[in-house]
């Protein structure tokens, strides 16, 4: 049956390789997942419930969980929210951060 295949494809002279298309994605987009783990962390231990599927789909409740964090008498929460701020903070951006 491959071999079936591979015939076609030489035939319509189109590649069987999966990778063709593919285009390196820019790792600087994209947010941490151990950063947001964290984040997500820190804030229940000050008994607030933050959804890291929505942070990632939602950038509008992003925004307002890191600056609820911001509101917290805690150092190190502060810090992660800081550095989180960077990959929500271009709305130009939002749509290639989680889509590319």
């Amino acid at each position: 049956m491959y071999q079936a295949y591979q015939a076609t494809a030489q035939r319509n002279d189109t590649s069987i390789d999966a990778s063709d298309d593919y285009v390196e994605p820019d790792a600087s987009r994209y947010c941490p997942t151990e950063l947001l783990g964290t984040f997500t962390l820190l804030m229940a231990g000050h008994g607030r419930c933050v959804s890291a599927d929505m942070m990632l789909g939602d950038r509008e409740y992003a925004m307002w969980q890191l600056a609820r964090a911001h509101t917290m008498a805690d150092d190190h929460l502060r810090s992660v929210a800081v550095r989180l701020f960077s990959y929500f903070d271009d709305p130009r951006g939002w749509g290639m951060q989680l889509h590319a």
